[in-house]
């Protein structure tokens, strides 16, 4: 607990660059990224974090520095090369995408492999630490790597404040921004390049390695929770720079292990919790959903089942017994008794001995059911010109959806009929 405390504090100078440059970082990469995963482009940034790599040695080669800056500009022109031969490959050639994709990123990370290992034999003094940037060392962040990092990063953040609108709509849809008048080109360019910037100041971090995680998990998570891109690029900028404050804290906690990776394992904690118990796109809400709806339809089912024999067949008195309603129905014996469970707290259904009879509010909800069935089946029949035998099932899937004003519109439109095409009564409310 001591160590945490610690760490917290930033007194440490190294805690202080490291935990900021990886926040930083993070978060930088995870706003740009959003617009990549909406593009449905993930496989992009992989190919461009693997692509920089040549543009480092190159930088290396020909400065004999390892000076952030330089090795960045190096990134940035090897990055650009690279989205640039995978547009041209996909516009100029019959290859897809993901096969230019897979060419880029194959071709330009032999050449940095290449070309990291002639460095690693060429007896250069200050070589060591070159390697690092295959897989990342955030320990080994300077005070000159935090400045010029937060810079770029403010810089990126800056671009897409300020652009906002333009790379929204392209990010959405590219052919209506392009008919709006919005320069599609212009646009593009400028997306590749803060990608590119993103990923180049990202490698110190995680490595080329691990920088597509980087760049495309926090997104991923941010989409789980929510469909306003304003809050989800707020929601993946707070994963992202979370995610980076952690992997600084286990690695200050445990020295063996390294930062870049954990930033990336607690980033792909936080995406599958968020894939799972997310409210709005989460699989658990989705589940819970679809049971909820699978509930719904089996009790308006039941109650159309009671309205037919109750009100159009007239044992509303007696009211039903269980063996009746299954030989009306045929339905699961569990999922029928959880069913009249849900209709009798609902108050739906009274319950009179061993018989079961419609309450005044529960023959008003049956009504209504009834009633949207055989509007559909009336739409059905006289607009879209279906025979009778073939109306039914498919008024039996849309009679659960049917909303308040689509009612109102159906209504309008079939000019408030009173008999289905069966020739049976359109029930409306007393």
């Amino acid at each position: 607990m001591n160590d945490v405390w610690a760490f917290f504090s930033f007194s440490d100078p190294t805690v202080r660059i490291v935990s900021l440059g990886t926040v930083f970082l993070a978060m930088s990469a995870s706003v740009v990224g959003t617009f990549a995963f909406l593009r449905k482009r993930a496989l992009v940034g992989d190919a461009i974090a693997h692509a920089i790599l040549p543009g480092i040695a190159i930088a290396f080669m020909l400065s004999g520095t390892k000076n952030p800056i330089v090795l960045m500009m190096g990134a940035l022109i090897s990055g650009w090369l690279a989205t640039w031969a995978m547009e041209y490959i996909t516009e100029k050639t019959k290859l897809s995408n993901d096969t230019a994709v897979a060419l880029v990123l194959s071709v330009f990370f032999g050449i940095g492999i290449m070309l990291l290992t002639h460095i690693q034999h060429s007896g250069t003094g200050n070589q060591s630490g070159l390697d690092q940037y295959l897989f990342g060392k955030a320990a080994g962040m300077t005070e000159q790597d935090l400045w010029t990092y937060s810079v770029v990063a403010l810089l990126l953040l800056t671009v897409v404040i300020s652009l906002y609108k333009e790379l929204k709509v392209y990010s959405f849809n590219p052919d209506f921004a392009a008919v709006s008048g919005l320069p599609v080109k212009a646009i593009r360019r400028i997306l590749n390049l803060v990608t590119v910037l993103a990923i180049a100041i990202g490698i110190q971090s995680v490595g080329v390695v691990l920088m597509a995680a980087l760049l495309i998990t926090p997104a991923a998570a941010a989409r789980a929770w929510t469909s306003s891109l304003k809050i989800m690029l707020f929601l993946a900028a707070l994963i992202g720079g979370i995610s980076g404050l952690s992997g600084s804290l286990i690695s200050y906690l445990s020295p063996a292990m390294p930062t870049g990776p954990w930033i990336v394992m607690t980033l792909s904690i936080i995406t599958l919790l968020s894939l799972f118990f997310a409210p709005r796109g989460g699989a658990l809400s989705r589940l819970l959903k679809q049971r909820r709806h699978s509930q719904k339809i089996l009790n308006e089912n039941l109650l159309k089942v009671f309205y037919k024999l109750s009100v159009e067949r007239k044992l509303e008195k007696s009211g039903l017994n269980v063996a009746e309603l299954l030989a009306e129905r045929a339905i699961n014996k569990s999922d029928f008794a959880a069913a009249i469970k849900r209709l009798k707290r609902k108050n739906w259904l009274l319950a009179e001995g061993k018989k079961l009879k419609l309450s005044s509010i529960g023959l008003v909800e049956a009504r209504r059911v009834v009633r949207l069935h055989r509007l559909w089946e009336m739409y059905l029949s006289q607009r879209l010109n279906l025979k009778e035998d073939h109306i039914h099932p498919n008024a039996e899937s849309m009679e659960h959806i049917i909303s308040p004003e689509l009612e109102a519109l159906l209504l309008k439109e079939l000019d408030f009929p009173t008999q289905d095409p069966h020739n049976s009564p359109i029930p409306y409310s007393n």
